[in-house]
This record gives structure tokens, C-alpha cells and sequence, in this order.
């Protein structure tokens, strides 16, 4: 296959991996409604992911806080994170985080492409015994284990890591422009 037609279907099947139906539109604008939810009663979100995930979850934080003025907070610091690893297994570290830094009433938004993330299971099992809401992002098999944790699970359906990473930062930063637009407080 030649780079134009490689490039060509390429797109064509991302396009088709971001068709969202009315259901995921659903979806989002529930998960925005959480998110103001918590953040009018004086509560925050935590997002956590791995690897290119982390970066989604940097992004996105880091738009709540400057255009929403929605505190929001990840932990993609390399001192806590190489920290709780070490002393509590990188598949908990961050539940630990969670344990130190969050209450009931946060929201917290998990995002793992195979959804079956040890940490984030993890973590996912925690906020669910301490009530805590749980927006999980996913994608690959639709029954992977984080998806059924979740209080809305957002599930993407493909197996190809980047086209799910990639809806999962179109999904989140859409919930910011779509409070920000919308003026929604």
C-alpha cells in the first residue's frame, strides 16, 4: 500500500472510530454535568492515566483549571509517582493517591485504552467503596474490567491504541469546550 492510500484509510477509519452516536453524545454531556456537580459543591476532580493517557489527563486538568476555574488535579509528577510505586507496587500507587487525596464527593476520571490497567482497576474498586463518582474512559473489548466499574464508562471501539487515545482526548477536551461555550458554571 503506497503512503496516500495507508494515510487516505487511516483517516477514514478514525473518522469512523469518532462517529459518535447519540448515546456517547449522552454520555458527555452527563459526565459535564458531574463534573460542574462536584465543582458547585466546592469538591474536586482527579484524572489519572498512563503513558499517553497521563498526557490526555495533563491536558485536560490543566484546561478545567484555566478555562473552567474547575480545580482539577493529576498526578503525572514524577517524584509522587515514582514514590507511591515504589512503595506501595505501581499497580497501587494510584489508589494510595486517591486514599491521600481525595473525599467523597470528588469525581475522579480514569483513563486506560485496554481498560485493564492494574492501577487503575485498582484505583476504580477504591472509589467504589468510598462512593467516590467514576468516569472511566476505554476502549478495545467493550467488557474490559475498568468499563463495568465506572459510574459512566466511556467505551471506544477499536484496538488500535492511537485512534483510542486520540477519541479520548477529543472526548475530554470537548466536555471543555462545551462548558466553556456554552457558559455553563
Amino acid at each position: 500500500m503506497d503512503k496516500h492510500k495507508y494515510l487516505e484509510k487511516y483517516f477514514n477509519d478514525l473518522r469512523n472510530v469518532i462517529n459518535f452516536d447519540s448515546d456517547k453524545i449522552k454520555n458527555l454531556i452527563e459526565v459535564s454535568e458531574v463534573l460542574l456537580k462536584a465543582n458547585r459543591k466546592g469538591k474536586k476532580t482527579r484524572i489519572f492515566g498512563n503513558g499517553g493517557s497521563a498526557a490526555i489527563a495533563s491536558h485536560f486538568s490543566i484546561d478545567c483549571n484555566n478555562k473552567l476555574k474547575i480545580k482539577c488535579l493529576n498526578f503525572n509528577e514524577a517524584s509522587i509517582l515514582t514514590c507511591f510505586s515504589n512503595d506501595y507496587g505501581y499497580e497501587n500507587w494510584v489508589k494510595k493517591a486517591l486514599e491521600q487525596f481525595s473525599e467523597k464527593g470528588d469525581l475522579v476520571i480514569l483513563i486506560s485504552s485496554s481498560g485493564e490497567s492494574k492501577n487503575m482497576i485498582f484505583a476504580s474498586k477504591f472509589t467504589k467503596i468510598k462512593k467516590i463518582k467514576t468516569v472511566t474512559l476505554t476502549g478495545f473489548n467493550k467488557k474490559n474490567t475498568l468499563s463495568k466499574s465506572g459510574y459512566i464508562d466511556i467505551w471506544i471501539n477499536s484496538k488500535v491504541y492511537n485512534f483510542v487515545e486520540n477519541s479520548h482526548q477529543i472526548i475530554l477536551l470537548s466536555i471543555i469546550d462545551s462548558i466553556s461555550n456554552l457558559k455553563i458554571k
